[in-house]
């Protein structure tokens, strides 16, 4: 399995170039079976890297671009009367997916997220008093532009505590963006392939969720959260559902890593996505984005009694 997910980070990798580490935070979000939000300018490979998850993954793929007039129809489907046999008939939106990138979510009117905050959290949706179940897995990967550009509106912070992990791309370096406008230049780039199925997705979800955490390992993690509801400087502490989520996507990240237990590196690396997301009041822009991140981890002595 060590391998297989190897073959998946470098079969991304030439997709997305010079950006391991985040291709890496991604795989992690998904095999801890939580959505993912990537914010970054226009360009920087958002939507790159979401196709590519999908497609290396085995996972199905939808894509919808929200827009300030996106309706919750739009996304969820609708039900169409057909005269031939005198009933409804459920027409399925994009929403019904393995994997749905939401482009843009922060585009989307307050009453369209309102929709798409049952999808992440129920992987269910409601449409004309009837729940209808979503494929699993169910994974959603909003992309979020800044804040300051026309057009965008803030998501609720119960929105994005939907989100598991949050990731920046950012500008690749001199020598990933050469690449890239060599492979522009030439034939194109080697084709995506996927290296797993479905099933053996599902089975390294399993894994990862089977990585042994100790006790010590869960005190530093309640140690963490609880400055931050201690000590001001925190606009938003971390909920329980944090310390979940964190744990969670340790234990992922660890797996990733070949081991089969924590150690404090792996909630140290996985922290700043897991957390700063949460605790900050509004993402105005993308200058000192683990500030609050830093500060706990400068905090907190992993060693410590």
């Amino acid at each position: 399995m060590q391998q297989t997910i190897s073959h998946a980070i470098e079969q991304i990798s030439k997709h997305v170039i010079g950006k391991r580490r985040q291709i890496k935070l991604a795989l992690t979000c998904l095999l801890a079976n939580g959505h993912l939000l990537i914010e970054d300018l226009p360009g920087m490979g958002k939507t790159t890297l979401s196709h590519a998850l999908a497609k290396v993954l085995g996972l199905d793929f939808s894509r919808i671009q929200f827009t300030s007039d996106l309706l919750p129809a739009d996304m969820l489907g609708l039900n169409i009367f057909d005269s031939a046999k005198q009933a409804f008939q459920f027409h399925p939106g994009p929403i019904f997916s393995q994997i749905v990138l939401a482009d843009e979510i922060n585009r989307a009117s307050p009453k369209t997220q309102s929709a798409l905050l049952e999808a992440m959290e129920e992987k269910q949706v409601s449409l004309d008093g009837e729940t209808r179940p979503l494929p699993s897995p169910f994974f959603v990967i909003g992309t979020q532009n800044p804040a300051h550009q026309s057009g965008t509106y803030p998501l609720p912070e119960s929105q994005l505590d939907r989100f598991l992990m949050r990731i920046q791309l950012g500008y690749p370096d001199w020598q990933a963006e050469k690449q890239m406008l060599l492979e522009q230049d030439s034939s194109g780039s080697e084709e995506l392939s996927s290296v797993m199925t479905c099933q053996q997705f599902i089975a390294l979800q399993k894994a990862a969720n089977e990585v042994h955490c100790s006790d010590a390992i869960l005190d530093y993690v309640l140690k963490l959260v609880t400055y931050s509801r201690e000590i001001e400087g925190f606009p938003n502490p971390l909920s329980p559902r944090a310390s979940k989520a964190l744990v969670a996507a340790a234990k992922a990240w660890a797996y990733i890593e070949g081991r089969d237990y924590l150690i404090p590196e792996d909630i140290q690396a996985v922290l700043p996505s897991v957390a700063e997301h949460r605790m900050r009041a509004a993402i105005a822009d993308f200058s000192g984005q683990d500030a609050l991140s830093d500060k706990l981890l400068k905090a907190i002595d992993p060693l410590a009694a």
